[in-house]
């Protein structure tokens, strides 16, 4: 992970006072660089590609902002969506059907018959939804996601691919799945797999990419052939300062050969989202408060789980830095924590600062991923505003949500009204 540069001690996010973006728009906001998310597209398409014919779809339930989505269209991505939600959202934005990829789990009847609906292709999870995809849209356009037996992943919470979890269909019953759906009629496009979100290690995704060539073999053999083998996403992103980024050129490499050597597939699917925005973007939140109990130090921010749930659930690591503190010699070890009513809202522990002060600009790195989409209106707070920064301009890409959307669905008895 890189810091960011510097203008006499003050913080500059694409080339914008970091500051300045507080005070025109408030906190807490998130932040994202237009030419980061275009350059991190281009990267990863760009080394799969090299070693053989790659298709990104971005998983877009790490960010699915509009505009986040409109400028990965530009680029020519295409999408992994896990809901009916995201499909309409993406297909808001301008993808075209045929650029998505719809990827659910414990599907409804009503969410299939929505999802085929809309001509986007189904990956099938189960064995269940199969059967009731076939009676609600036969013939439809399918790939078919497999569990691997190997996980991968920051934390147990996202790891996909291991026995046990509830994504997939087991690999020893990967055969008679495919000979069902071809006896059913389906389309059958691809074979997919997904072993967790956030791992550095190459190896899993190797062994992953071992199973799903052996298997398209033997899927062959039965008179099915595949278009693309899917090996899904969860490329980790450096999260602490000096942390070595996973080898993106070696696992390209990797996984490619393995493919090519065994199969006679020609296109690989893979389905990154914290790669992509990740490292795009900052929360910026301001300091309210300082509290100093003796044993421990808070920063009291006015940013809380309700806002970027990651290090209260998952226990993960975000940098945070002071915005116009920086070169400044650091002073003592802080907790940043929230406004929110639980011990456990917190966004950062025991990180050294430079005595931080009530109305400093807190920036939270690498919130890109997972930030905004997992907000929610905990302790009734409205989620935050978004803005881009492109060419040295900041414009705002979501309005700060307004208390009465809070309650708009809510209904009171008329006998409980006064």
């Amino acid at each position: 992970m890189e810091d960011y540069e510097s203008d006499n001690g003050r913080m500059l996010f694409a080339g914008v006072y970091a500051s300045d973006i507080a005070e025109e728009f408030g906190t807490p906001v998130y932040v994202t660089d237009e030419k980061k998310l275009r350059e991190n597209y281009r990267r990863i398409h760009g080394v799969f590609a090299k070693e053989m014919d790659t298709v990104v779809n971005y998983a877009c339930k790490a960010n699915s902002n509009l505009a986040i989505l409109r400028i990965l269209e530009e680029e020519g991505s295409h999408i992994d969506a896990v809901s009916v939600g995201e499909v309409e959202s993406c297909l808001k934005a301008g993808f075209t059907a045929d650029r998505i990829l719809y990827t659910g789990v414990n599907v409804s009847n009503e969410e299939l018959k929505a999802v085929s609906e809309l001509d986007v292709m189904i990956n099938i999870d189960s064995e269940s939804e199969l059967e009731r995809l076939a009676e609600i849209n036969p013939g439809h356009k399918i790939s078919i996601r497999i569990n691997p037996g190997v996980g991968s992943g920051h934390s147990d919470a996202v790891i996909t691919g291991k026995r046990g979890t509830k994504f997939g269909i087991p690999s020893e019953r990967a055969i008679d799945v495919y000979a069902r759906a071809n006896d059913l009629g389906f389309d059958i496009r691809g074979i997919h797999a997904h072993i967790g979100s956030g791992g550095s290690d190459i190896y899993p995704f190797m062994d992953a990419a071992e199973i799903l060539s052996e298997l398209t073999n033997e899927i062959k053999d039965i008179g099915v052939d595949l278009e693309f083998i899917d090996i899904g996403g969860g490329f980790g992103v450096p999260y602490k300062m000096n942390e070595d980024p996973m080898s993106l050129e070696e696992l390209a490499i990797e996984v490619t050969d393995i493919i090519k050597m065994q199969t006679d597939v020609e296109t690989l699917y893979i389905e990154p989202g914290r790669y992509i925005v990740a490292d795009t973007t900052v929360l910026l939140t301001k300091c309210v408060n300082i509290k100093d109990l003796g044993t421990k130090k808070f920063v009291g921010v006015d940013a809380g789980m309700n806002n970027l749930v990651r290090p209260a659930m998952y226990g993960s690591h975000h940098h945070v830095a002071i915005a116009d503190k920086f070169g400044k010699a650091c002073t003592a070890k802080y907790d940043v924590v929230g406004p929110i009513c639980e011990t456990g809202d917190y966004l950062a522990h025991d990180r050294v600062l430079p005595n931080p002060a009530e109305g400093d600009i807190v920036v939270v790195y690498t919130a890109g991923a997972y930030g905004f989409s997992m907000s929610s209106n905990y302790n009734m707070r409205p989620q935050c505003r978004e803005v881009l920064v492109n060419d040295g301009k900041a414009e705002l890409i979501r309005d700060v949500q307004p208390m009465e959307d809070l309650w708009k669905h809510q209904i009171v008895p008329e006998r409980l009204r006064k």
